[in-house]
């Protein structure tokens, strides 16, 4: 096994806070994007483009309350100092 080399400079730190950040952020859109385009997707398969116009009604404020919530869960947690 090789020595190591003195002048080869140290990885810097993992920042795992950053990673599931972008984890939780991509999560948070494949699940409003599934709601929406698969929700009603199906809604338009099974009953017709006036079902999914009020599907719509009702999905996309179920996807604003998603990303509130999760919106203000992302506050709290910078205003404590995670």
């Amino acid at each position: 096994m090789p020595a190591p080399d003195p002048e080869e400079k140290p990885l810097p730190p993992t920042d795992y806070r950053r990673i599931r950040r972008g984890n939780d952020q991509s999560q948070l859109w494949m699940v409003v994007g599934g709601l929406l385009i698969i929700g009603g997707g199906l809604i338009y398969l099974i009953f017709g483009k006036w079902a999914l116009v009020t599907g719509l009604l009702c999905l996309i404020p179920g996807a604003g309350l998603i990303l509130f919530l999760w919106g203000l869960l992302s506050v709290i947690e910078r205003w404590v100092g995670e």
